[in-house]
This record gives structure tokens, sequence and C-alpha cells, in this order.
């Protein structure tokens, strides 16, 4: 027998520096963030707080696209994904992704088939407070049959972006959630006379933005050289290895989504128009969210997945602490900025058509609650990366569920006492867990603990935001007069307290010596 030839690797390739890239993925992501927060400006101005039967319908199959699409999917793919194109061979690697995508194919299509069929059911068990309403309950039922078939579409196309991703190709699906705001926004101003219900305009919006954000991605995953024909192989070592890690995942990742769910489930029983205020609420505060955050952590895993391939600890705890610096250094000052500035924001961005200034202030409650967990939120994008590299998707698990469970205990007596605005502050409290929990296990297995250097920044930043705060509470005029300002007052107000806060946060910070190449993350 002649010796086989040994099998050609392909090399481990430098990866692009972690801020340049994160900032790649932040510059498309505010680009969405901003269309998205102008969509729902749109919504808002055509139907005010009537929306709740659509934004029920949109949240239900948005629910399973973070857990299957971007939560435990994503978490379990990519660090099998990025062992492969270090350890394996090209050809491998397209077997993988094959069999992977024939998997979600045909597991979510079916999933999408039964939910479209049961969407009455699904609308009893995520909303069962419209169920008193018999014209409202029906109403969401509809929408949600048109709604649910974004899931299988959506999900496809994070599929597609994780490898993107850990090609190194990370503006085009950062870029991808673009064409979902634009389409809706289309929807919103041109499909709405078509309809005798004009929030089913709002509906097959959302199915048509599927198609288009799919469609989109295909182009770049042939450049690239994996786009391969789907095969269902549940037999795969790879799709074993995925799904292994993707179940417990399933809740590690996605609790903050779970909690959200629980929020909707409550605030159907609440005042009408909870469901309304707690979406606009939460959207404003995702803002930060989505363009730092998230495509912190979009950037973080890969790289921390690699550094563990390469069995370099040192290097992956230099990676995690880079990351917790970055948010530091962003969420506290925003955090701080909803507390401060709720209701001026809520009253610039929303207060004209069917919005009333009682829509505002139930509005600014929620974003204030919503606004001082936003650190949290992001610690936890950051941190749960540092399990997942390792493969490790038990530990968040396990964590996530002591959180939501304590989310579900918070949530009965804090909605009862202070309404929508409780069930947003019990998700904080429940995120604030959550990130604690996880720091103290990275902790614990000796994966991570926070540098010297990081303690000192964030004394730095603590010093710096309590500036900008007096800043902005000696300047910001009243509530009443926000709300009697024009429109361009209001918008002038707000790029004024905004750049102002900008302004004192970054002059505190250099005067403590923070520079630029401070910012840089490990090579």
């Amino acid at each position: 027998m002649s010796a086989q030839p040994p099998v050609q690797k392909e090399p481990v390739k430098k990866s692009p520096g972690l801020l340049r890239s994160s900032s790649v993925v932040s510059l498309m992501t505010l680009m969405s963030r901003v269309l998205g927060l102008i969509r729902d400006v749109v919504v808002a101005n055509y139907f005010g707080a009537r929306a709740d039967a659509f934004f029920v319908a949109f949240k239900i199959p948005n629910f399973f696209r973070r857990l299957f699409a971007e939560g435990s999917f994503s978490a379990a793919f990519v660090p099998v994904l990025s062992e492969y194109k270090t350890q394996q061979t090209e050809q491998d690697v397209r077997k993988l992704i094959a069999a992977v995508a024939g998997t979600l194919l045909s597991t979510l299509g079916v999933l999408t088939l039964v939910c479209v069929a049961a969407a009455p059911i699904m609308t009893w068990i995520f909303a069962p407070g419209y169920y008193k309403d018999p014209a409202k309950f029906q109403l969401t039922a509809e929408l949600l049959r048109i709604t649910f078939p974004y899931l299988l579409l959506i999900s496809l196309t994070a599929f597609y972006g994780s490898v993107l991703n850990t090609y190194g190709k990370f503006a085009v699906p950062s870029f991808t959630p673009v064409l979902l705001n634009l389409v809706m926004i289309f929807a919103v101003v041109w499909m709405t006379p078509w309809f005798d219900e004009p929030l089913m305009a709002l509906a097959w919006g959302v199915f048509l933005a599927g198609v288009v954000q799919f469609t989109f991605q295909i182009p770049f995953i042939v450049r690239i050289g994996m786009f391969v024909r789907p095969t269902f192989n549940l037999r795969d070592p790879g799709v074993k290895r995925v799904l292994i890690l993707m179940a417990p995942a399933l809740f590690g990742v996605s609790i903050s989504q779970i909690n959200m769910l629980l929020d909707v489930l409550l605030a159907s029983f609440l005042e009408d128009g909870s469901v309304s205020w707690l979406y606009y609420a939460d959207r404003v505060a995702q803002l930060p969210l989505g363009i730092f955050g998230i495509a912190l952590g979009v950037v973080i895993l890969p790289s921390l997945s690699m550094r563990h391939a390469a069995k370099d600890p040192e290097s992956f705890q230099h990676t995690l602490d880079w990351g917790v610096r970055m948010v530091m250094l962003l969420g506290i000052p925003a955090s701080l900025a909803f507390a401060l500035l709720a209701e001026p924001l809520m009253a610039t961005i929303f207060y004209r058509g069917e919005v009333t200034s009682y829509d505002i202030t139930k509005m600014s409650y929620a974003l204030m609650a919503y606004g001082s967990g936003l650190l949290a939120f992001m610690l936890v994008k950051v941190l749960v990366p540092g399990f997942f590299a390792r493969q490790d998707t038990k530990t968040p698990v396990k964590i996530g569920i002591v959180a939501m469970v304590l989310n579900m205990v918070f949530n009965v007596p804090m909605a009862y006492i202070w309404g929508h605005a409780g069930l947003a502050l019990a998700t904080t409290m429940s995120a604030f867990i959550n990130a604690g929990y996880l720091y103290w296990e990275l902790r614990r297995e000796g994966v991570y603990r926070a540098s010297a250097e990081t303690k000192l920044w964030i004394f730095k930043m603590l010093l710096a935001n309590a500036l900008m705060a007096a800043a902005l509470i000696y300047v910001n005029p009243s509530i009443d007069e926000w709300l009697h300002f024009s429109e361009w007052q209001r918008a002038g107000w707000t790029c004024t307290l905004v750049v102002l806060g900008i302004v004192v946060y970054a002059a505190a910070l250099l005067f403590q010596g923070l520079r630029l190449r401070h910012l840089r993350g490990p090579a």
C-alpha cells in the first residue's frame, strides 16, 4: 500500500484588526439602526399606539429568528466552522456548509408550515390577553400567517451571514438589515392604501423584506466559493456537533428575547397601547446596542474561536478584556443619557401624527427602564462568546435560566406596581444578574479576569460620566417646554444636548490620558 499524502490544511490567515472590523460592522449597523428608527417613526406616524396587533405578529417570528438564526445557531455554528476553516480542507468546509444548510432548511421549513397553520394558537400562547377582544385576536392571527415565513428566509440569510463573517466579510451581513427597513418603509408609505386593513401592508412588507435580504447575500457567498447545494445529513459529524452545541444555547444566548416575549405576554393584559409603548422604547434603547454591542459580539466570536483553536489563552483573555473596555466606553454614557433624556428623546423622535403627549410619557418610562440596563445587555453580548468560542454552551444556559426565572419572578409584582414600565425594569434587573453571573463564572474557570488597566478605565469613565451628567442636567429644558417646541426646535435642542454630552465626555477622558491607541484590540 502506498502512503497517503498528508492532508493540506488551509493556513491560518491573519485576521483584520478587531477595532477595524468592529468599526465596519458598527458603520453598517449604524446605517441599519438609523433607518430602523426612521421606519419606526413612519409606523408611529401612521398608526401610533394602534399597531399592537402587528408588533405581536412581528415579535413571534423575530423571537424564533433570535433563537435559530442570530442566537443559538450562530453561537454553535461559527466556532465549528472556524475550526474546520483553520484545521480542515476546503472540501471539508464546503461539505459542512451543505449539511448544515440542508438541516436548517428542512427543520425551519416544517416549523414554518406548522406555525402558519396554527396561527390562532400561537397568538393565544404569546398574547393571551388579546383573547378578550375577538377582532384584535383575529387580526393578530391573520398578520402572523403573513409574517411567520420571514423566519425561514431570515434564518437562511443569517446562516450565510455567519459564513461570510467567518471569512472576514463583515460588511455584507451587517448591511443586510438595511434592506428590511427600506422595504418596510416602502410598505407603509406606498402599500397601505392597497388594503382595507392598513396593518396588512406592514405584514406583507416583512415577508417581502425576507425575500430581498436572502437574495442579496447569494452573490457574495458565490464569490467566496461557499455556495453549495444543501444536503440533509444528520449523521454528518459537523452537523452533530452544531446540534449538540445548539441545544443548550437555545436558552443561553436568547434569554433577553425570551424576557421580551414575556413582557409582551403580560403587556397584552395591561392598558391598550402597552405593547406599542414597550416596542418603541425598546427600539430606541436598542440603537446603541445594535450599533456597537451586537457589532462587537459579531466580530469577537470568530476571533475568540480562532484563538481557542490555536490554543492561545493569553490572547483569548486579552481579546475579552478589550471587548469589556469597549462596552464600558459606550455603555455607561448611553445608559446615563437614556435615564436623563428619555422624554426629550421620545418627543423628538415620535411626537407627531397619531402619537399623543400621553404616549410620549408612557414611552419615556419604558425607555428609562430599558436604557438603564443597556450596559448589562452589551456586556452579555461580549461575555457569552467567551463560552461559545470554547464550545461551552451549557454554562451560559444555566446562567440564563437563572436570569430568566428571576425575570419572571420580578415581572408580575413590578407590572402590578408600575405597569408596562415595570416589565421593562424587570428585564433590566435580570440582564444585570445575567452579566454579573457570566463574568463570575469566567473568572472562576480562570478564563477571564478584568485587568488592572480595565479597572482603571472604569474609574476614569465614571468620572467622565459624572461631568457629562452635570452638564446635561444644567442645560436640558423642562419637559413642558419640549412638548411645546416645534419639531425643528426639538431636533435642534436634541442635537445640542448630544453634541454637548459627547464633547464633555470625550474631553474628560482625554484630560485623564485616554488616547486612540488605547482603543486598539490585541494583535
